[in-house]
């Protein structure tokens, strides 16, 4: 499942690759309207409004003009014409920044099945030592004992478990579980390892990386 990312700035453009990567999407990253005109559309375009060279809707006309491929335009404006516009134009759906991750790979993925596109698939069970996670129904256990967890603590634990043994940073972490712009306190990501470590019962699962984030240790 390939996605075109359509985004001039790094500083957003490179967490939300690397959060849809994590989903199974495969990513190819372009900054201006030229090169999203001129690369491989893929499964899927994300294409911002504000783009250097073109605006986003002349991209959006012209790619509509060339491809049935879904395009879900991100874009700082939130004005309903805007929308309108849009959609008029040919895109397929319309997130307004600042929004949330998990909000845009569920977009992501109602727009693909609208379109009658086959999803990556998901994996269902995540097996770390004496830890399980399923995936489908959320259950989680430590040595075969169920363990519970709130939402937050169970996107927690997932995240970290996507990639056993590496490092997450503070700012990864929040980005990804709690929100793409996230403004509160980073006290609330200390609070919820505290819980999810002494709920989990296991010694030295969840390594701090002193100053920088943390880690779930491998099997």
């Amino acid at each position: 499942m390939r996605l075109l990312l359509v985004e001039d700035d790094p500083a957003i453009a490179g967490p939300l690759g690397d959060g849809l990567r994590r989903q199974g999407f495969a990513i190819e990253w372009v900054t201006t309207g030229a090169d999203a005109l001129n690369a491989d559309p893929g499964d899927l375009v994300l294409l911002d409004l504000g783009l250097p060279d073109l605006d986003g809707a002349v991209v959006c006309r012209r790619l509509r003009d060339r491809t049935s491929v879904p395009i879900i335009v991100v874009s700082a404006r939130s004005e309903e014409v805007d929308r309108v516009t849009l959609l008029e134009m040919g895109a397929d759906d319309y997130v307004v920044k600042p929004f949330g991750f998990r909000e845009l790979v569920a977009r992501i993925r109602a727009v693909l099945r609208r379109a009658g596109v086959a999803e990556p698939p998901v994996q269902d069970r995540v097996e770390i030592g004496v830890l399980t996670i399923d995936t489908r129904t959320h259950a989680v256990t430590v040595e075969g004992e169920v363990v519970d967890l709130t939402p937050k603590e169970y996107d927690l634990l997932v995240y970290l478990a996507e990639d056993p043994g590496s490092l997450r940073t503070r700012d990864q972490i929040l980005r990804a579980v709690w929100d793409e712009n996230w403004w509160g306190s980073t006290k609330t990501l200390d609070v919820h390892i505290a819980s999810l470590r002494r709920k989990l019962g296991v010694a030295d699962l969840i390594v701090t990386v002193r100053g920088v984030g943390y880690r779930l240790a491998g099997p």
